[in-house]
């Protein structure tokens, strides 16, 4: 199964990093053996899986329990789990959810909505031999805060904030860094600038690996994000989609490259 230090590795050569959401066995397994380096059970399954109109209502017991039916099935990637809404709001509670999720639903990393001021998290996390992902930018769980997402894509992309806060966060030990809908030369200095692996979503070609959420990558979702791709359309089953999206990453062709001009 892959490591953290499989991902650094990938990182400093070149290598780019596929990633993928998966909620179940059948699909996660479909996924692991596409080639998939690394599969998030992520607080999205409120929406695409519960039929929420956030991620808000989703809760650390509902993720254990995804993250369990990923974990029965995956072999070869590296599992990572959402910290939903309100479960990082303390030291201690982080502290707490997180090692509930790595000692009994098989993850191997957890991911947070985190922002400067919280690094004291990422560092317990770290003082632990807890991996963890910081996820910047567009922070879905902000949604009721801020009314919609173009608010907080707008404020996100602020680029001297958004480097101090990847700086500050990287000091603190985050070992991976989510970057979502920020601007593709942003994303490309905090991945040059930073030793940690930088994901990214509707960030451009620059991050060391992309993710998308599974059902955009098979056309499931009614309004997609226009950075998504419907990688099933023309193939024949969910397999090929996946083998096709996870070889789109790895070789450059997703996303793709940034027009001029655009």
């Amino acid at each position: 199964m892959k490591t953290i230090a499989d991902l650094r590795r990938m990182k400093k050569s070149g290598e780019k990093i596929a990633c993928l959401t998966a909620y179940d066995s059948s699909f996660a397994q479909l996924a692991d053996e596409a080639g998939v380096d690394l599969i998030l059970v992520g607080d999205s399954l409120g929406v695409v899986v519960q039929g929420h109109d956030t991620t808000v209502p989703v809760t650390v017991d509902d993720i254990a329990y995804h993250c369990r039916c990923v974990g029965r099935a995956v072999r070869h990637a590296l599992i990572m789990a959402d910290m939903p809404f309100m479960s990082c709001y303390s030291t201690e509670l982080a502290l707490r959810h997180a090692s509930y999720l790595l000692q009994s639903a098989d993850a191997k990393i957890v991911k947070c909505e985190l922002n400067r001021g919280q690094e004291s998290i990422i560092r317990a996390f770290s003082d632990c031999g807890i991996a963890s992902c910081a996820h910047l930018g567009l922070q879905p769980q902000r949604v009721n805060k801020f009314g919609n997402y173009a608010v907080q894509v707008r404020q996100a992309n602020q680029p001297s904030y958004l480097m101090r806060e990847a700086e500050s966060l990287v000091t603190a030990g985050v070992d991976l860094l989510l970057l979502e809908c920020v601007p593709e030369e942003l994303a490309a200095e905090i991945s040059e600038s930073f030793p940690a692996v930088t994901i990214g979503i509707g960030s451009g070609q620059a991050c060391d690996g992309q993710i998308l959420v599974m059902h955009d990558v098979l056309g499931l979702t009614k309004n997609p994000p226009a950075f998504s791709e419907n990688f099933l359309s023309g193939r024949d089953s969910v397999a090929a989609a996946f083998s096709s999206y996870a070889q789109a990453v790895k070789t450059g062709r997703f996303p793709p490259l940034k027009q001029k001009g655009a």
